[in-house]
């Protein structure tokens, strides 16, 4: 378990008739962060056709590999994210410094941050 890791967990509502365009958007978003971004380690996006939605798992390394994300990779796509669905609440795991969390504000999210307090991985699942 690498203690330096954030997992940013979020949701996107898709606004009427755009969902495929919402989902379309974040295929970009997670090829752009397997090609470009060695230190995000994994992401999943889940598509709910009942909720309209997105729900979505970043995860980093470390703080720096996140401040690469939102300045490289996510900022770009925020504007045609922002015209075909509404932001849940970002929540991001792990220690986030807070001129990152500022940051995270600053785009317009409502971002919650929580440190690690304890937990395990079993290396064989």
């Amino acid at each position: 378990m690498n203690p330096n890791a954030i997992t940013v967990v979020y949701k996107w509502t898709a606004k009427p008739g755009q969902l495929d365009t919402l989902t379309g958007i974040y295929k970009g978003v997670t090829d752009a962060m397997q090609a470009n971004e060695p230190g995000a380690l994994a992401v999943d996006v889940y598509v709910s056709e009942e909720d309209n939605a997105i729900y979505v798992r970043d995860e980093f390394a470390d703080a720096n590999a996140l401040g690469f994300h939102l300045s490289e990779t996510a900022a770009p796509h925020f504007p045609k994210l922002l015209e075909v669905a509404v932001p849940g609440t970002f929540n991001f795991f792990g220690n986030v410094p807070a001129e990152m969390q500022a940051a995270a504000r600053g785009m317009g999210l409502a971002a919650e941050f929580s440190s690690h307090v304890t937990g395990f991985a079993r290396k064989d699942h």
